[in-house]
């Protein structure tokens, strides 16, 4: 290949040029429509058109727009899990001088609701992703930590690596530390699919004239309506059909382009599922940007063309590849109508070179200027639809995509500068690695720039890392002395001291054998190549305690080439050896001549699978990427697999596995160890010396756990709390452990009662009352200290003869199921309490419960409020009972507010109520909640009173709850029609439909 020759023409430049601009005229008359303000509080101007957002009384509904193709790709790799930090954006500033924080708290929820990009939640829709914007929050939390310096790097660390939730449409969250009166460091966290560097600036420029204003300032800017970042996805998605021709073009750049293939590491990083980020540095002489400015202006190149041109002839030297690919961060950016947008605006160019031929330094800077070139020009072509075209052979041994490396300059770092203070830049390294290897200029102090290389430590060790930085250097340092130096004749760092011997003679030299060995764990290897199928490899550990095969082979797959993967690693004590040394093949046991096909009922779900995903039954060792596969299928299959099998998968398994035989042996491998865990004896209760007064929190996701766990965490109460494996990452926090399991898992929920000084049961499956009795009962059982409070319901007081129902009134029949599994579950706790050392018990019965959650969302769709709803957002005529109506004064519905609920229920813990306690936030009648409603959902429909009442309204109580008052205060914004709008506002439309009814009335919590 060779990219001298390989020029763009006159007319395709030509056809270009005429396509760029039939796109620009459709996108300006699509953009030309009418703003509309934002909902929401906000202290500065007018903040424009919101984004589609639902407001309480509109007509319109809700929209789901399409991600765009950089939040597709963020999406995923969310969703195929093991991303860890990588993908968070975190930005710190120290700030001295005087620091308003409730103010800075003002700006930044008015920065909130003038993007609603930083309030939008991601979801799906018939099976593909979509993004809908949320209300504006009341005020954006900023939580204020009183720390010194040395403890600032952890809590900073913490906080950047702590998982967001992108269905509940956090994006953004707020910290702040406050070293003295006037000492702060200020971070915001982002997720990288809400911004991107260019945003940062924006952030940084508008937080201080809000801040401004809040403060009572006059700011610098007066800020304009701010574009809005789901314009530019719906015109790139309408955009999509019109690639073809360049798609086309992608396709012949990079036409049998492989990854670059990095040294293998001489001793792997631990098998995590993260990968782990290292940072290597060598300083520069002062003059070197500039004498590299120089060379740039002289032969029509920028310092990153020259800085890139660096990195590919230090890669070229690392690989001994002279057909390389590199990733530069292209954008999406143009033209006036997208300043100030806050979004992910990325996109991932592969620039692809020739290095053949050993040409200067001045020639290669020639061919990656054009090679740049060529890829700007089709910069606006999203990547993932690039790698989608070029199929699997665009793709490593682990899935790994065509980029692997990447180069950049970096600049001077954004800080935010507020009035009256002054602002320093604060470091905060990921954890995560984007990719393998990045090179970088950094330029971020311009008095001592540095080369700079940060790694994957699974793909690169800190050898090899050092030498690569040190090559880069060297070159940076030579060609801004010298630029005609061939690349054979560029000083190289040479090797250290120190570096491994990787030779044995009395090892095979197979790169099978090379790779395992090269393990920390692993004594000895050898491999196995039949005639007629693949290969077969075989490890010795030092330890028993070591990998297990699977965990080998995902080694290997991610090291080696895939035609020299094996189809399996078996672990052995010994390996048989000749009298001369060599490993004895015969005598290996069980050999086979070729792997037999998996076989059982985890191969044939896998089949299945498969099949079902991607339209082909598989044989058992055909490739994922090949039969068609990416990282939404993956996600797909992983979920299915999940489900059918009861085993914990993910998407980054099903991209690393990628053959039915890998999948199978993974699932294999997990099932034996989910069994040996139910068999062997349960650990002992953990040391009461740590973390004492932990609280133990069942059904912690769920919509009252969820609140309970946030409620005990800012009060301070270390929380073990039991989630499903799926979703336990939705809770993991400071102060909060996790211990995955459910109800069912009796022997799992006798040893979290164990460990826990205090207990909070808000966990229900709502219709199995066998499990909820057995689950209660197994952990009254192990329950031996401390207080118990569960949180039961309304129903277990049946339908009284009264209309007022005071504390721990008598059950009146008819008692609905649910109601009588509270009342068992009830006195099986209160019979216990106070016995055997437990402490007190306190049962606490809320009505129907109202928060900012799915699952509280869903109940006011179609449980007991169902009809309603679905009768007020339709419009039809709503019949509601007279009053007078079977000689009741009709009201409606007791409700509670969830937070209101997790502040009765901490208040348990302290002072248990040692019986029954109502938790009830007020009483509204069904006049007043369909009118509500209607008001909300911006409908018409007609009340009819009636002398009938509908079975889903058949409820005239009211609760006294006067043991509780005290937590159960409204607090500023726990009024009804609040907490109904924000549940409300934030329903998906795909899941805005008529859902069948439940029977009878429910009071679930």
């Amino acid at each position: 290949m060779s990219t001298d020759a390989d020029s763009a023409t006159h007319d395709r430049r030509q056809q270009l040029q005429r396509e760029l601009l039939r796109r620009a005229r459709a996108g300006t008359a699509r953009g030309a429509t009418t703003a509309e303000p934002a909902t929401g509080p906000s202290t500065g101007p007018s903040t424009g058109r919101d984004d589609r957002t639902p407001r309480p009384g509109s007509d319109r509904p809700a929209e789901c727009v399409p991600l765009s193709r950089a939040q597709r790709r963020m999406w995923l790799m969310e969703r195929l899990g093991g991303t860890g930090d990588s993908y968070h954006v975190p930005f710190a500033t120290r700030v001295r001088g005087p620091f308003d924080v409730a103010a800075f708290a003002t700006a930044l929820t008015s920065l909130v609701a003038r993007h609603a990009i930083l309030r939008t939640r991601y979801t799906e829709h018939d099976g593909e992703p979509c993004q809908e914007v949320l209300p504006t929050p009341r005020t954006v939390p900023v939580h204020v930590v009183d720390t010194d310096e040395a403890q600032a790097p952890e809590l900073l660390r913490r906080e950047t690596a702590r998982p967001f939730d992108l269905a509940a449409g956090d994006a953004v969250r707020a910290l702040v530390l406050r070293h003295g009166p006037q000492d702060h460091t200020v971070l915001l966290t982002f997720h990288h699919i809400a911004v991107d560097g260019a945003s940062l600036e924006t952030v940084a420029g508008e937080l201080a004239d809000l801040y401004t204003t809040a403060t009572g300032g006059t700011p610098r800017h007066t800020l304009a309506a701010a574009p809005q970042y789901a314009d530019h996805a719906r015109r790139e998605h309408e955009a999509l059909s019109g690639f073809e021709e360049e798609l086309e073009r992608w396709s012949e750049l990079l036409a049998d382009a492989e990854p670059p293939r990095l040294p293998t590491p001489a001793a792997p990083a631990p098998d995590t599922a993260v990968r782990p980020a290292a940072v290597r540095t060598v300083p520069l002489t002062h003059t070197v940007p500039d004498a590299l400015r120089t060379l740039g202006a002289q032969r029509q190149a920028t310092l990153f063309t020259v800085s890139l041109t660096a990195a590919f002839a230090a890669l070229h030297r690392l690989t001994g590849d002279d057909d390389l690919v590199i990733g530069v961060a292209g954008t999406h950016r143009s033209g006036t109508a997208m300043r100030g947008l806050v979004g992910l605006c990325v996109n991932t160019l592969p620039v692809r070179v020739d290095l053949s031929g050993a040409p200067s330094f001045s020639r290669l800077l020639r061919r990656v200027g054009d090679a740049l070139l060529e890829a700007q020009q089709h910069r606006h072509v999203p990547f993932d639809l690039v790698l989608e075209r070029l199929g699997a052979g665009a793709r490593g041994a682990d899935g790994t995509a065509l980029v692997r490396v990447t180069s950049d300059v970096l600049g001077e770092p954004t800080v935010l500068r507020l009035p009256g203070t002054s602002a320093e830049y604060v470091d905060l390294p990921s954890d995560g690695a984007k990719f393998n290897l990045s090179y970088g200029l950094d330029l971020a102090d311009p008095a001592r720039p540095r080369a700079l290389v940060q790694y994957d430590a699974h793909a690169l060790d800190d050898a090899a890392a050092q030498t690569a930085v040190r090559d880069y250097a060297a070159l940076l340092d030579a060609v801004a002395a010298d630029p005609e130096l061939t690349l054979d004749a560029l000083p190289a760092a040479g090797p250290q001291d120190g570096s491994p011997d990787r030779s044995d003679p009395a090892r095979d030299r197979h790169p099978v054998v090379e790779a395992l060995c090269a393990h920390p764990m692993v004594a000895d290897a050898t491999v196995v190549q039949p005639e007629d199928g693949p290969a077969v490899a075989y490890a010795v550990l030092k330890d028993s305690a070591g990998p297990s095969g699977h965990e080998l082979l995902g080694l290997l797959r991610r090291t080696l080439a895939p035609e020299a993967v094996p189809a399996a690693v078996t672990l052995l004590d010994a390996l048989p050896r000749t009298a001369a040394g060599p490993a004895d093949h015969a005598r290996l046991p069980g050999r086979p001549s070729t792997p037999d096909a998996p076989s059982g009922a985890r191969a044939r779900a896998v089949t299945e699978a498969f099949a079902a995903v991607l339209g082909h039954r598989p044989s058992s060792d055909e490739d994922f990427f090949a039969l068609g596969g990416h990282s939404l299928k993956a996600v797909q299959l992983a979920e299915r697999l999940r489900t059918d099998l009861g085993l914990p998968l993910t998407g980054l398994d099903v991209l690393q596995a990628r053959t039915p035989r890998a999948l199978t042996a993974l699932l294999d491998e997990r099932a034996a160890r989910q069994s040996a865990a139910k068999a062997v004896s349960r650990p002992a209760p953990r040391s009461r010396d740590v973390r004492p007064g932990t609280v133990l929190v069942t059904g912690a996701t769920g919509g009252v756990g969820a609140f309970v766990v946030r409620e005990l965490a800012a009060r301070g109460r270390p929380v073990l709390a039991l989630a499903r494996s799926e979703s336990a990452h939705l809770i993991a926090t400071d102060g909060v452990d996790v211990i995955e399991g459910d109800l069912t898992d009796l022997a799992g929920l006798r040893d979290a009662v164990a460990q826990a000084d205090a207990v909070v049961h808000a966990a229900c499956t709502f219709t199995r009352h066998d499990v909820d009795l057995a689950a209660m009962e197994t952990m009254v059982d192990a329950w031996r200290r401390g207080p118990f409070v569960f949180v039961s319901s309304v129903d277990a007081y049946g339908h009284p003869t009264t209309d007022r129902v005071a504390e721990e009134s008598a059950p009146h029949e008819p008692v609905s199921p649910y109601g009588k599994a509270k009342l068992d579950c009830e006195a099986m706790l209160l019979r216990a309490a106070g016995t055997e050392g437990r402490g007190g018990a306190s049962s606490v019965r809320s009505p129907i419960v109202w928060g900012a959650h799915d699952r509280l969302r869903e109940q006011l769709r179609w449980g007991a409020l169902g009809t309603l709803y679905q009768a007020a957002e339709q419009g039809r005529p709503i019949e509601l009972p007279r009053p007078g109506t079977g000689g009741h004064a009709w009201y409606g519905a007791a409700w509670v507010h969830a937070a209101a609920l997790a502040r009765a229920v901490a208040e348990c813990l302290d002072r248990p109520v040692h019986g029954v306690a109502n938790a009830c936030s007020g009483h509204v009648s069904w006049h007043d909640l369909a009118h509500d409603l209607t008001q909300l959902l911006g409908t018409r429909a007609d009340l009819r009173e009636t002398d009938g009442v509908p079975q889903d309204l058949d409820h005239r109580w009211h609760y006294d709850s006067t043991r509780l008052a005290r937590p159960l205060r409204p607090r500023p914004g726990e009024g009804r029609r609040t907490v109904l709008s924000e549940m409300i506002t934030a329903m998906t439309p795909e899941n805005r439909w008529t859902a069948p009814r439940h029977a009878g009335q429910s009071g679930r919590p």
